[in-house]
């Protein structure tokens, strides 16, 4: 799949980490706006809704641009996987947010840069780990198992805590594989809305089949959950992710992966302000060693290429 890839993606810069602060910020409060109103909308049932919801606002961008829609043929079968896969880690998300904290689905599904950087080295020899990322990685496993170990401030049980956890962490790993379909099959060169639709597209197939099937159709929103509904389907469901394949189209993706440790935090920071969520200090050190490794694998390249390649210059 290496060779189906020709374009040189570039080194992040100011505007890439400009881009991804605000999808960092923006990415961070959506679990904290499904958990907020989950008691008016299950959580299922408001991705199903914002992806349904996002997936038709794009079928009017294609018409409102008259978007030729001959590329789509070629990406049916990476795109109907990419789908799947979208459907599978915000049903993760969701049924996690059911048993543990916002705050702890935040740093779990942001392991997605780890998996990524995992499933890249396999089929994009310029994004292969070296020995640093490799520590980065065992240091973002350790984390991982203190996470888990350091149980849940909720108030409910640690099996169904851990449950949630798990959950937040195969979210994640859903994230990281498309990431890696994405950047390793013909979507790579699509337009980031024909990718998108796609994912939604099965996101709205797998979230609303076991919406139904698992009998979480709650639906009575007031006036906060159509709030949230609307800000998830335009804000997160349609221009974050936009985004977000436009700048995986144009960087490296192991290169923005860097910036997107910050996502947990301010996926933490609003979950502790806005839903009043209790930290313990056990969650609070394996989230820090996630976040070091996070930021080791995803960074080195550019920490090289910014700071060692110079020292070596000046050295010279």
């Amino acid at each position: 799949m290496d060779n189906q890839v020709t374009i040189e993606r570039k080194q992040i810069d100011t505007f890439a980490t400009l881009v991804m602060t605000s999808l960092c910020f923006i990415w961070g409060t959506q679990q904290v706006a499904i958990k907020s109103v989950a008691n008016e909308i299950s959580p299922v049932l408001q991705v199903a809704i914002r992806s349904g919801a996002a997936a038709g606002l794009i079928c009017l961008m294609f018409i409102f641009k008259k978007t030729s829609l001959r590329n789509f043929a070629i990406c049916v079968v990476p795109g109907g996987a990419a789908g799947i896969l979208f459907g599978l880690q915000f049903l993760f998300v969701a049924e996690g947010l059911r048993y543990t904290s916002a705050s702890h689905m935040s740093v779990f599904l942001y392991t997605a840069p780890i998996f990524a950087a995992l499933g890249l080295q396999f089929f994009r020899r310029d994004e292969r780990l070296s020995a640093p990322q490799w520590i980065g990685i065992a240091i973002t496993f350790a984390g991982i198992c203190v996470a888990f170990l350091s149980g849940n401030a909720s108030g409910d049980s640690s099996g169904q805590a851990l449950a949630g956890d798990i959950m937040g962490l195969f979210a994640g790993l859903s994230w990281g594989a498309t990431t890696v379909l994405v950047r390793c099959s013909s979507l790579s060169e699509s337009p980031a809305s024909h990718t998108l639709f796609f994912q939604l597209a099965g996101g709205v197939l797998v979230l609303s089949t076991y919406s139904y099937f698992s009998g979480q159709n709650h639906f009575v929103p007031g006036t906060f959950g159509i709030i949230s509904l609307i800000f998830q389907s335009i804000i997160i469901g349609l221009l974050s992710y936009l985004a977000w394949y436009s700048l995986m189209r144009k960087y490296m993706a192991s290169q923005l992966g860097v910036l997107s440790f910050m996502t947990p935090l301010f996926g933490v920071i609003t979950a502790v302000f806005i839903l009043r969520e209790q930290l313990q200090p056990g969650f609070i050190s394996g989230a820090m060693l996630i976040l070091s490794g996070i930021s080791i694998v995803s960074g080195w390249s550019w920490f090289r290429l910014r700071f060692l390649t110079g020292l070596v210059k000046k050295e010279r």
